[in-house]
């Protein structure tokens, strides 16, 4: 069996690589991220691309294709880190994609497929989705509770932009202000398909943050060696490599099975994102740590990377919950009367 990328995956992967490269240089994204905004013409290019329609059907102005296609865009951002409001976009596109009605899609899907009519999705808990990727600034946001999720926009929303460690990335804390509009459809789909969307991201953050360490490691002497030579720097750059890896395999399975075997999506999908989850932040920690002392400086651009990596880790369900999940989905779910 092959397990690389097919030709147009290549060629996606490399388009992406180099589009991001020259879009979103580490000064770029240092200056969008200090001013806590997002460059709307850059927004427009990657538009252009087709991006944000990748996994959208094309009856509604998308490319047509499927998880792993998008799992390689994400990942591809992640690395880059770039401030751009795509991962709420393609939250909101496959929740319509997956549970909204006909004439929701066709209202809604061909904006978000172009990238003119953003959307943006949270999870309600207690009557309020706490941290919303750019839930101030999306036209539409849908909410999503238990198995239900409604659809607003204008004045059936209360937006509330909140603060948070990533400064790379906007986020609100949303309240429904009425009813809205039910989405018909089942729920789960989409939202293992947006885990595995962030496990992507996490997966090029890890990437990115394990060559950044083995670069210094190189260059940086102490004792006139360079520090990877001693094992206490080795070794941690080795158990980054691995957790970015298994972070990167999981990953790409769950893509896989969300086209292929849609039975098993939801165990897939919580693995990924719960050992993504992990991994971005033990690696980017880890990355910090090889650095020492500049690492931990504003003027270091790592801590982008890795307040994006935690930040990540507790959307749409964090490691812990996952684990519980996957427990629960695998048939060993603790026995809480037994404890």
């Amino acid at each position: 069996m092959n397990f690389d990328f097919t030709d147009d995956q290549q060629a996606i992967k490399r388009t992406a690589r180099d589009f991001l490269a020259s879009r979103f240089r580490p000064d770029k994204v240092r200056e969008l991220a200090e001013r806590g905004e997002y460059d709307d013409s850059l927004w427009r290019e990657l538009s252009e691309l087709g991006w944000p329609g990748i996994f959208v059907d094309e009856a509604h102005g998308g490319q047509g294709l499927g998880a792993v296609e998008l799992v390689i865009v994400m990942e591809e951002l992640g690395y880059s880190l770039a401030p751009a409001p795509f991962l709420s976009n393609a939250a909101a596109g496959l929740v319509l994609q997956h549970a909204g009605s006909d004439a929701q899609k066709e209202r809604w899907l061909p904006g978000i497929a172009s990238g003119e009519a953003r959307g943006a999705v949270g999870v309600v808990r207690n009557g309020e989705a706490l941290l919303v990727p750019d839930g101030d600034s999306a036209e539409v946001v849908i909410l999503v509770d238990g198995d239900s999720a409604t659809l607003h926009e204008g004045p059936s929303l209360e937006r509330e932009p909140r603060e948070t460690i990533d400064s790379t990335r906007r986020y609100a804390t949303v309240r429904p202000n009425g009813a809205g509009e039910a989405l018909p459809g089942e729920i789960g789909p989409a939202l293992d398909r947006i885990e595995i969307a962030i496990a992507a991201e996490q997966v090029g953050i890890c990437q990115r943050a394990l060559e950044m360490a083995v670069e210094y490691a190189k260059d940086r002497k102490q004792f006139d060696r360079p520090i990877g030579a001693y094992q206490a720097v080795s070794h941690r750059c080795a158990q980054m490599l691995l957790e970015t890896e298994g972070a990167r395999s999981a990953t790409y399975y769950a893509g896989w099975v969300a086209d292929n075997e849609p039975e098993t999506l939801p165990l897939a999908a919580s693995m990924a994102k719960a050992y993504a989850a992990d991994a971005g932040w033990r690696v980017t920690a880890s990355s910090l740590q090889v650095h020492g002392g500049i690492g931990f400086t504003w003027e270091h651009d790592l801590h982008f990377f890795l307040k994006r990596a935690r930040t990540n880790g507790t959307l749409f369900g964090s490691a812990s919950e996952h684990r519980d999940r996957v427990a629960e989905l695998a048939g060993l779910a603790r026995d809480t009367a037994a404890v």
